[in-house]
């Protein structure tokens, strides 16, 4: 009998000990950031610069930017936890192909960008860099915010509480404490982590047009997940999900003609209302 209680209080050791270092590096397990900056001119990427954001802090934010071409919007990325810009330079220059702008965001200690990333950070960035286009002179009817993965928490708060064009979210989650009590059940999680992202607070503030696309393979953020998003935006909504993809994976099964092709009714829809006023004036 004492050895089975022995073996309780050192079973309940072990799991405080496991769950105190959980709380005190949640951080390092939530963010991978690869910190090497890489230029796009090594992807070959045309038009494509290095552009470098100052925060207010003094935190200074490495961007990868490309003007868009007449008549077209502009995408403004936030991308997923792991690797850097390096990462997304065929995402880039699919874009920049289709005659999109892009303005990829590094987080802080990605991609060569200075500081460490929280969400409060995070956040804050994703609105200077809306703000840096703003007075690039873009409209924000123009400016598409893109999520991925991770980015896809960022993306939802950004269009929450600025007017942009529309909304991608790629791979969405409905808040990362809902991923973490998936990836650590064993693990009291929810009351305790400092970085939420809770997307499906700040969905209803979302007005802008919404497209959900994501792998119904996908292993890390489970497809549920994108389709409990759809369920609760407001319209206009989309989703798009492949049968075969896991979590970073859907480009292989036609995710890309999905975007182009949701971003191109997108945009016709836009000059719609201005047909009707004229048609009734008539």
């Amino acid at each position: 009998m004492q050895l089975i209680v022995k073996l309780a209080y050192g079973l309940f050791a072990l799991y405080a000990v496991v769950a105190v270092a959980a709380f005190v590096l949640q951080r390092r397990l939530m963010y991978f950031p690869d910190p090497e900056r890489v230029a796009p001119a090594s992807f070959n990427l045309q038009g494509v610069k290095e552009r470098v954001i100052d925060a207010p802090d003094g935190v200074r934010l490495v961007s990868w930017y490309a003007p868009a071409a007449p008549g077209q919007p502009t995408l403004l990325y936030f991308h997923g936890n792991a690797g850097n810009l390096a990462s997304r330079s065929e995402r880039v220059r699919r874009f920049i192909g289709r005659g999109y702008g892009v303005l990829f965001l590094s987080y802080r200690g990605y991609g060569g960008s200075t500081g460490s990333p929280s969400e409060r950070t995070n956040v804050a960035d994703a609105r200077l860099a809306y703000e840096t286009l703003i007075k690039d002179g873009i409209e924000p009817d123009d400016i598409i915010v893109y999520g991925e993965s991770l980015g896809s928490g960022v993306a939802v708060q950004l269009a929450a509480d600025n007017a942009v064009g529309g909304l991608v979210l790629d791979a969405p989650y409905t808040s990362i404490v809902d991923v973490a009590a998936l990836a650590y059940p064993y693990l009291p999680v929810r009351p305790f982590m400092f970085d939420r992202y809770e997307t499906m607070r700040h969905l209803p503030r979302v007005k802008a047009p919404l497209l959900v696309m994501h792998g119904e393979d996908d292993r890390v953020i489970p497809v549920d997940m994108g389709k409990a998003i759809y369920a609760a935006a407001k319209a206009p909504k989309e989703i798009v999900t492949f049968p075969r993809a896991g979590h970073s994976d859907h480009h292989l099964y036609g995710s890309y003609d999905e975007l182009f092709r949701w971003v191109d009714a997108l945009r016709a829809r836009m000059h719609e209302p201005d047909a009707r006023i004229e048609g009734a004036a008539q």
